[in-house]
């Protein structure tokens, strides 16, 4: 006799980007232990491939192209699905910015992290009075450089910045034509933004700087100095150290 199916719950969230509702249910003890042994593996390639895969089955909703999803949405399902996983709350231990030593444990519960936007944000970028650059999100590769780099040097050469950059262009436009990336090769694309000068090319690292982010801001007391402090925190893998 075969043993009884386990029902396992649904939830609902609304992806960033695009606002569409979806919805998930957590992660089953196999995919857990994927993702578990990709990360022990420490291969990017691995990992994404996991990642990738254990979001696609745990989005019930047809139609999610997960190689689509925006960095910040990849991050926002991801902290959600394994909050419904493996716990609603983390606990982590912060230092009290007013003397930069002080530890203190503090207890985040995952739905008052969101993702947030600044107000000048734009994907478009006016490079001069003819053309316009319009950029795109980093998606499931640039998520996996973020949050699970295991370069013991932990800096981002010049040559991997314009790579990003160069992969996040999503077409050149003006009145008359336009012209997309998905047309030419990364040289050329790399070659192109070394023609910017240097007040178009800070226009399009402020594309970076003001992105969409996962981002969560609380109040901690140093129990030294007895000094309340804010603290914010911005990326996946801040709540996961």
């Amino acid at each position: 006799m075969p043993l009884p199916q386990i029902s396992t719950p649904t939830y609902e969230l609304t992806i960033p980007s695009s606002k569409k509702k979806i919805k998930y249910r957590p992660f089953l003890v196999r995919e857990e232990k994927i993702l578990i042994l990709a990360l022990e593996s420490e291969n990017e390639k691995q990992i994404a491939e996991a990642i990738k895969s254990t979001l696609k089955t745990c989005i019930i909703t047809r139609g999610v192209k997960i190689d689509a999803l925006s960095t910040f949405d990849i991050e926002y399902i991801f902290l959600n699905i394994r909050g419904k996983s493996v716990g609603e709350s983390v606990d982590l231990i912060v230092t009290c910015p007013d003397d930069m030593k002080t530890k203190v444990e503090t207890k985040i519960f995952i739905d008052e992290i969101k993702v947030v936007t600044d107000e000048n944000h734009n994907r478009d970028i006016k490079l001069d009075s003819n053309l316009t650059l319009r950029m795109r999100y980093p998606s499931l590769n640039e998520f996996i450089k973020n949050n699970f780099n295991f370069n013991s040097e932990g800096k981002e050469s010049i040559e991997q910045s314009f790579d990003l950059i160069a992969s996040c262009i999503d077409v050149v436009f003006n009145e008359d034509e336009s012209w997309a990336a998905s047309d030419c090769t990364k040289k050329e694309l790399t070659d192109w933004l070394g023609s910017l000068d240097s007040k178009q090319f800070k226009e399009v690292e402020y594309f970076f700087e003001t992105m969409p982010k996962l981002s969560h801001t609380f109040k901690v007391t140093n129990p030294k100095t007895k000094v309340e402090n804010e603290v914010t925190l911005e990326g996946l893998s801040s709540f996961f150290e």
